[in-house]
């Protein structure tokens, strides 16, 4: 009777489980629930231990996220100021974007597996640091701003002519993927380079954000009338018919890369996009008492690694804009709020009860656990941080960055300049899908179709 008493109690204290206790207003509140959250994170990795690989991140997980993991710590640093997991973040993103010289972030680890979009979030890792002022990487590396340019330099020189331009989603002919032309790889890189026309004030690199919207706008995976963000199109049927899979990140690259060129240029032009996206975002992936949801997977239940980790982004995007562009601020802040203080409610699970699920519309633990759901929530709940504490916007060179770039990077040009070096070196990149794609690229759009993809 005693054990059955017991099970019975315990029952009851899991049935009433709220999660980590946060409140998004308090800056000491977001400090205590993130640490617990990064710590629960790191028990993942495995990069620091001997006979592994610094930045690498044990299966089931893929390279791509390992780097938007390491992003995810930048942020947590500089919200937090915690300096627990620096020096493993700045081993990994060093090691991974090798020394000087070469393209970044294409190791060989990775020679056979690697995507632009894989690329990518490595980049948005060195891109944060420099943004940030994180501690500068190691020795022999490439300065943060450095790492970011190479990857612009690398990605520009495989523009793609076939339908009109853009990025491959594969930088590897041999991949499946490599007629897939998704938002992942150029919304990515649209992200990127407004960051840097923003960090460095070049204006080749507004030139190459714009070339990028131009395409992407022109497009079929961009819908102008209800300002539908579409997944992928196959150069194959010459990129006339979209994949319509609805990914919140997809949303979220194209908002941030709005963000930082409006900021950047203060181009009216900008703002009604940045605008019908953010309403569009909302509409979309908020409609549960403005708690964002991952509506191509969660509701289902069929997620996968790498889909557990897409909204997460979306947070920290729109609070990145919300900074950026304080006259959305009042409609992004409370979206911000709300999915910070509903993620808190969801970390209830786990040995610990305070492993991090998926459904933040419940506040009983999913039964879901993994580094996505952990950097999920650190991003919503961190976020919060820009709404409610005296943290600067992104820094650049004008505003007291201290990385200093090179325009050159990964070209082997030689001394840098005040240009971007754009070099048209034949393809040679490339593989597997990095941000979120799976691989069946033998293309179910057929019969007017849109196909499933997860990643991978």
């Amino acid at each position: 009777m005693r054990s059955l008493l017991k099970w019975a109690s315990t029952a009851l204290l899991a049935s009433q489980a709220v999660g980590i206790d946060v409140n998004v207003d308090d800056q000491d509140s977001i400090k205590s629930a993130t640490s617990i959250i990064a710590k629960n994170m790191m028990n993942y990795y495995t990069g620091y231990q001997p006979g592994d690989t610094p930045g690498n991140l044990p299966d089931p997980y893929y390279w791509w996220e390992a780097g938007a993991m390491f992003m995810n710590l930048v942020e947590y640093w500089f919200y937090t100021g915690d300096t627990t997991y620096n020096e493993k973040t700045t081993q990994a993103i060093s090691h991974q974007a090798g020394p000087k010289g070469g393209e970044s972030f294409v190791p060989s680890n990775q020679s056979k597996t690697e995507g632009n979009d894989d690329q990518i979030f490595w980049a948005f890792a060195a891109m944060q640091a420099a943004e940030y002022n994180y501690p500068a990487p190691t020795e022999n590396a490439p300065s943060w701003a450095a790492m970011a340019q190479s990857v612009f330099n690398g990605q520009a020189s495989r523009w793609d002519d076939n339908c009109g331009g853009g990025l491959r989603w594969q930088m590897f002919g041999w991949n499946n993927g490599y007629n897939y032309k998704n938002i992942a790889a150029n919304g990515g890189f649209f992200l990127l380079t407004s960051q840097l026309a923003r960090y460095t004030r070049n204006h080749t690199f507004i030139e190459w954000a714009e070339k990028e919207w131009n395409w992407f706008s022109g497009s079929v995976l961009f819908e102008k009338d209800s300002f539908q963000v579409n997944d992928g199109t196959d150069i194959g049927k010459d990129c006339s018919v979209a994949n319509d899979q609805q990914w919140s990140y997809n949303y979220g690259f194209y908002v941030a890369g709005l963000a930082y060129l409006y900021n950047q240029t203060e181009d009216a032009k900008w703002m009604p996009p940045l605008k019908g996206l953010v309403d569009r975002t909302f509409k979309e992936f908020f409609a549960t008492r403005q708690i964002i949801v991952e509506t191509a997977c969660e509701p289902i239940g069929n997620c996968d690694t790498n889909g557990f980790t897409f909204k997460g982004y979306t947070m920290r995007w729109l609070a990145v804009t919300a900074q950026l562009v304080p006259e959305l601020a009042d409609q992004i802040w409370p979206y911000i709020k709300a999915s910070g203080t509903a993620a808190g409610g969801q970390c209830s699970g786990g040995d610990d009860g305070s492993t991090c699920g998926m459904k933040w519309t419940q506040t009983t633990w999913d039964g879901s656990k993994g580094v996505g759901q952990q950097m999920s929530a650190l991003s919503a709940i961190g976020s919060n941080m820009l709404r409610i504490a005296d943290l600067k916007p992104p820094y650049t060179r004008d505003t007291g960055g201290k990385s200093e770039g090179d325009p050159n990077a990964g070209t082997d040009a030689g001394t840098p300049d005040d240009r971007p070096a754009v070099y048209t070196d034949p393809v040679t990149g490339g593989d597997k899908a990095g941000a979120g794609i799976l691989t069946a690229l033998v293309l179910a759009f057929t019969l007017g179709g849109s196909y499933w993809m997860v990643v991978g």
